[in-house]
């Protein structure tokens, strides 16, 4: 009985401080989120600046949203305050205290929440949001797609025209190589510190940036493809 005993209170004593763990977690998720965040489509081509305030509310805690929100995210104009669910969830709620939008961090600052029918979005500091952009307008311009040993196969045109919601044109020029000009890519975007090149057929070339200040294709193959600034 007095082993029974001992095991009950050391079961105890672990659910006591797993609840003081998750107490924890979402008191300094709390404290890390307040602040100006951009909430954004996964590209930026549409934006909303968000103020988390550590204030309570009847539901969560408040918010601001830029007078802009509610044109270029629609469903943002439901948003009345914010809370932490869970563990590690940042919910955006309406006034009932339903979610609008429920965000999960996917990397350091960078939360990525789903609406069904419209898409994922992304939640990330402003500060970060911004620089970002500053780094996507230096992608604007013409690059040279070279092999490893620094031959010459494609030149192409990175632009900032809009060629969908999340995405920018594309422009080859002329005489590429054959497996270049087949992929024809059409559309671009800068995700996650990689630029996306896309075809019309739906096939995707990721290129990541290299300690060369180049841009080399993943995953790296043994007759790598780089794109360097022209």
């Amino acid at each position: 009985m007095t082993a029974l005993r001992v095991v009950a209170f050391a079961v105890a004593a672990c659910l006591a401080a797993i609840g003081i763990a998750h107490a924890q977690d979402a008191a300094t998720l709390k404290k890390e989120m307040v602040g100006q965040w951009e909430l954004s489509t996964t590209e930026r081509s549409k934006t909303c600046v968000v103020t988390m305030k550590g204030d309570t509310t009847a539901q969560g805690f408040k918010l601001e949203l830029e007078p802009a929100c509610k044109t270029a995210l629609p469903f943002t104009k439901d948003i009345v305050a914010w809370s932490i669910k869970g563990l590690d969830i940042v919910r955006l709620q309406d006034a009932a205290g339903e979610s609008v939008i429920d965000f999960t961090e996917v990397e350091a600052g960078i939360f990525e929440g789903l609406r069904q029918g419209e898409g994922v979005y992304i939640l990330q500091d402003l500060a970060a949001a911004r620089s970002m952009a500053k780094s996507m307008d230096q992608m604007i311009g013409d690059w040279a797609m070279v092999r490893g040993n620094g031959q010459p196969i494609c030149g192409l045109t990175l632009t900032n025209t809009e060629a969908d919601q999340d995405n920018f044109q594309v422009f080859l020029k002329p005489k590429c190589d054959a497996a270049i000009a087949q992929f024809n890519p059409t559309q671009w975007r800068l995700e996650r510190g990689q630029i996306i090149l896309m075809s019309k057929s739906g096939e995707v070339w990721q290129f990541e940036a290299d300690d060369n200040a180049q841009w080399r294709r993943v995953p790296d193959t043994a007759d790598p493809l780089i794109l360097l600034r022209q």
